[in-house]
């Protein structure tokens, strides 16, 4: 077996709440660091909800348990369930972090997530980075009809990492996909679709490639 390989030295990662990007790519950024120029946009801290007041600390330990340190991640204040009222700040944001990290690979929710703010978040990456491969991941809980067309092999170390990431979040340990044994299933299965022991899945939301003879 062989993979394909793909390349990108600035990896740009866009989640609409805390937890969104671990939950969706974790392992994967997890296996990246080092490897490549990572930042992380999490759209909303969740403070206008008064029951999430620690979510923020614990967001910022996830991150940290995945390897990234305190510039490689940015918080917004966009007001959760209203991200539709804030389209054009939304994608201006994003506007200013193609031109500052200038990304090859974006990483942003599957286009089958219900969630509006996951929606709008997807829909104005698709605008703001025109010309540049973008991908789905899959957030359990709001992602219907979600199936990953681009599977990126894992490592089962990095598997363990995501989870421990996951498990910061004091706030979110009763929801049952935070649950180590779903994470964990869920690798194992993509990695089952790639005939790899683990992976981590994406919907391809736009491919810009060259081929080149090897």
């Amino acid at each position: 077996m062989q993979n394909m390989t793909f390349f990108g030295s600035s990896l740009l990662f866009l989640g609409a709440h805390p937890d969104d990007i671990e939950l969706g790519c974790g392992a994967f950024i997890s296996d990246m660091v080092g490897k490549a120029d990572i930042h992380c946009m999490t759209f909303s801290d969740n403070q206008k909800n008064p029951d999430l007041q620690h979510l923020v600390g614990e967001h910022y330990d996830s991150m940290h348990q995945l390897g990234l340190s305190d510039d490689q991640f940015e918080l917004g204040q966009f007001e959760t369930r209203r991200f539709p009222d804030f389209r054009q700040e939304i994608l201006e944001k994003m506007l200013a972090l193609r031109r500052q990290y200038q990304p090859e690979i974006v990483f942003v929710h599957t286009a089958q997530d219900i969630h509006q703010d996951h929606q709008t978040v997807t829909q104005e990456a698709t605008r703001a980075f025109r010309g540049t491969t973008v991908l789905g991941f899959d957030v359990l809980r709001s992602s219907y009809g979600f199936f990953p067309h681009f599977l990126a092999e894992v490592s089962e170390q990095s598997v363990e990492n995501k989870i421990a990431a996951l498990n910061k979040y004091s706030t979110y340990s009763n929801r049952y996909y935070f649950s180590p044994e779903i994470i964990r299933a869920t690798a194992i299965r993509h990695g089952a679709l790639a005939e790899r022991p683990f992976a981590e899945g994406f919907d391809i939301i736009r491919i810009v490639g060259a081929f080149e003879k090897v």
